[in-house]
């Protein structure tokens, strides 16, 4: 199997081969990223985001999901960085997921968005997103990098930015589960995200079943 096959049958979850030369990800319609995609990928994430179409149009298989994103230590080395929280429609102040995002430029030519947990207790950081100076009192070293789960983006060709994690890196314990993946599609009006956990045997223990949640921005 060629370099470019390898890698176009593993996109979704990110080329676990040698990385692409220019030419290989020009044939995968894909461009080698710079500073002005690390800046608009960061603003294309920035905002409040909903699946409540999607869970109107499905609610078998759908919650109605609110997901925050705002940019923390904007003056601070390293980053973009990312405060993260997700949270039910129904309990925004409860939320089950929070972490801390650091965009970054890779030398593959692709993004890369490192995943952080804050110490402690997360709840305590709950509803943050409004006031994001509250975390200049805090920095990098504070947080626990969740090693494994880093997502790796390409841009392609539509301007549009996907990937995914590296196949059964990123652990998980949830359910059951062994490992985690997740699936994601960037684009300036959207979100398109699927995680999902496994068990050691590869069954599927956690996320939705039917394809990524649909987060559409509805403020930046």
């Amino acid at each position: 199997m060629s370099a470019v096959a390898a890698c176009l049958a593993t996109l979704a979850t990110g080329c676990q081969s040698s990385a692409p030369g220019d030419r290989e990800m020009a044939e995968l319609g894909y461009s080698r990223a710079g500073p002005t995609d690390l800046a608009q990928l960061t603003d294309w994430m920035t905002g409040t985001f909903s699946s409540a179409g999607q869970a109107q149009a499905d609610p078998n298989n759908y919650r109605d999901i609110r997901l925050r994103m705002v940019r923390i230590w904007p003056d601070r080395a390293g980053g973009p960085w990312l405060y993260v929280e997700q949270a039910a429609a129904a309990a925004p102040d409860r939320p089950y997921r929070q972490r801390v995002y650091r965009l970054a430029l890779r030398d593959d030519g692709a993004l890369e968005s490192q995943v952080y947990e804050l110490p402690g207790d997360p709840l305590r950081f709950a509803g943050w997103h409004v006031a994001p100076t509250l975390f200049d009192a805090l920095s990098p070293t504070d947080l626990a990098k969740k090693e494994g789960c880093t997502v790796v983006l390409r841009r392609r060709g539509d301007g549009v930015f996907v990937g995914g994690t590296q196949g059964r890196a990123c652990p998980s314990s949830l359910h059951g589960a062994a490992y985690t993946t997740s699936e994601v599609t960037i684009s300036p009006d959207r979100i398109v995200s699927w995680d999902r956990g496994f068990d050691t045997d590869g069954r599927q223990v956690w996320g939705a079943t039917a394809g990524g949640y649909v987060f559409v921005k509805v403020r930046s």
